[in-house]
């Protein structure tokens, strides 16, 4: 479906997510496949379910601190979980699951989830910090590089926005990975510049100032461990991911869609497709 054709079978506005962007920039024939044909996977990662399942555990630690409790006992954390992962296997039952060498299977996967959330609690520590929002929805409209509005509205969830010392808002993108972050990949990472274009737009700061980012990244090692990865995004990166926003849509516009092979082509849950195309 075109532009054009969208916006003639909605009279409201249409919306884009950074995961849309993001996806449309690594592969845009993927893109083609799961927005647009909306085709069922083939397969689906391990690292979809069991991301899902960490990043459920962590926000309800979040929540319990933004909502001056007692920190939500690790117990609880695990078993949170335990439930979020056993539901979205069952969900794709039938599917096949592509497993990883840190998590061969389900037993494998709720060991390696459990032993990175016990790193997580003894490790976070939000000392002179407050806890503004957790799970925070924006929307905000999407400007063309001469400043004039188009039809698309931006919307993203925010993991996590603290207030630090200087009452200044951090923005925290909480990550599962085997490997490091590196600095320049941090530096790089659009998603970041979509929570900062949205935090501008939404007033949590001045049109010009730099937003503080951190990436919170738990690694799958052998010994779990929690690495904090700090970042800022200025006026300028916020104006180039809209101006990079705009031209993916240029390009979904005119139904530009071609195989992209990159390093998540073993993940991808449309590889046969891909190969038939």
């Amino acid at each position: 479906m075109s532009r054009q054709e969208a916006l003639n079978s909605f009279s409201q506005d249409l919306y884009v997510s950074h995961n849309q962007i993001f996806t449309y920039l690594n592969c845009s024939l993927k893109y083609k496949f799961h927005y647009v044909e909306k085709r069922k996977p083939e397969r689906i990662s391990i690292t979809l379910p069991f991301g899902k399942a960490i990043h459920s555990a962590e926000e309800l630690f979040y929540r319990s601190m933004k909502n001056g409790r007692n920190k939500e006992p690790l117990n609880a954390l695990l078993e949170k979980f335990d439930e979020v992962l056993c539901k979205g296997l069952d969900k794709n039952a039938g599917i096949p699951i592509i497993w990883k060498k840190t998590t061969p299977d389900k037993a494998g996967a709720i060991e390696m989830g459990k032993s990175m959330l016990s790193a997580f609690y003894e490790t976070i520590d939000l000392s002179g910090y407050a806890v503004v929002d957790v799970e925070l929805p924006l929307t905000a409209r999407l400007y063309t590089d001469d400043g004039m509005p188009t039809e698309f509205m931006l919307v993203g969830i925010i993991d996590l926005l603290l207030m630090d010392e200087h009452s200044e808002a951090v923005v925290v993108d909480n990550k599962t990975a085997a490997q490091p972050m590196s600095h320049s990949s941090a530096d790089e990472n659009l998603q970041m510049s979509a929570y900062a274009y949205l935090l501008a737009s939404n007033k949590y700061v001045f049109p010009t100032s730099p937003v503080k980012c951190r990436f919170d990244v738990l690694r799958k090692l052998k010994t779990p461990k929690l690495e904090i990865v700090q970042t800022v995004r200025t006026a300028h990166d916020r104006k180039r991911f809209a101006r990079i926003a705009t031209a993916v849509l240029d390009g979904i516009d005119k139904n530009v869609y071609l195989p992209q092979p990159n390093w998540m082509c073993s993940d991808c849950s449309y590889s046969d497709a891909c190969k038939a195309w």
